[in-house]
This record gives C-alpha cells, sequence and structure tokens, in this order.
C-alpha cells in the first residue's frame, strides 16, 4: 500500500488518470471514503484518461453509470443501496466485475467479502479543503513500480 497526498482537486484528478493507465479488462476500483472526500472526482479522472467523452455524474441514484472509452467504465455507487437486494444485485455486477471493462465502486466496503481479490483498493480522506490523503493497495502482482509511478503525489 502507497499512502499519497493532493493539494487540489485538479491534482486528485491526475493521481487518477496515472492509474488509469494502468488498468486492464476485469480490473475493479474499490473506492471508500467520506460523503464528499473526492470518489467520484477520483472516477472522473479515471474516465479521461479512458478516453471517455462527456460527463462523470455521480450514479448515487441510478446505482450504476456505463461510459464508453478505451474501455468500457461501469460506475457504481452504493451509498443508497438497499442491503435487501443485495445478493440478486451482487450477482448482476460479478458479471460485469468480470468483463472487458473496468468497474469503479464507490462506497465499496458495502460490499463486504463480496468484492473481488483483484481489486484495486483506494481510500480517499479529507487532509484539508481541497487536500487529500489517499492510499492505494494494488491487487496481488500489480504492485510493481507503483511508487516510482506516483511519487510526485508521495505523502509527505
Amino acid at each position: 500500500m502507497i499512502a499519497l497526498r493532493t493539494d487540489r482537486v485538479e491534482a486528485t484528478l491526475a493521481l487518477a488518470e496515472s492509474l488509469a493507465a494502468l488498468l486492464l479488462p476485469g480490473d475493479v476500483v474499490a473506492l471508500t471514503g467520506e460523503l464528499g472526500a473526492g470518489k467520484t472526482r477520483f472516477v472522473e479522472g479515471a474516465c479521461r484518461a479512458l478516453g471517455v467523452r462527456g460527463r462523470v455524474r455521480s450514479p448515487s441514484y441510478t446505482l450504476l453509470n456505463v461510459y464508453r472509452g478505451r474501455l468500457v467504465v461501469y460506475h457504481l455507487d452504493l451509498y443508497r443501496w438497499e442491503s435487501g437486494t443485495r445478493a440478486a444485485e451482487v450477482e448482476e455486477w460479478e458479471e460485469l466485475m468480470e468483463g472487458d471493462g473496468v468497474a469503479f465502486i464507490e462506497w465499496a466496503e458495502r460490499l463486504g467479502d463480496s468484492l473481488p481479490p483483484r481489486a484495486w483498493r483506494i481510500a480517499l480522506a479529507f487532509a484539508g479543503e481541497s487536500a487529500r490523503e489517499i492510499t492505494i493497495a494494488a491487487p496481488a502482482g500489480r504492485s510493481a513500480g507503483l511508487e516510482a509511478r506516483f511519487a510526485p503525489w508521495a505523502a509527505r
């Protein structure tokens, strides 16, 4: 796991773009953090790098937005997720997470044990008005070179 820090929104977008360059079909990016910590903005930066045109919006009410770019992007938001429908929805989303696109899941901690082990785990936390502390845990076998890639944002 590496600890990073951004001092403004543009830096968080750039960090997400850098991560997106590493993503492969079937990857899952699990995002956690308080309300307003920047999870959707992080997805926006990644989508920009993946060639998605247009606005990236939070799928808080729809649960899922799909964007087309270099890879298909499945953007899930579990903030308003009702646990009563959990099993059926998780089953449906597992198909997305194993497909030819990339899945970004906001409020991923709500999936519990259903989160695949191959997920990138990104935690965002407030570190000031526009500053964020961001930790990235890569899936097994995917951490080589991360410190060098993210050196501009290394936590000090």
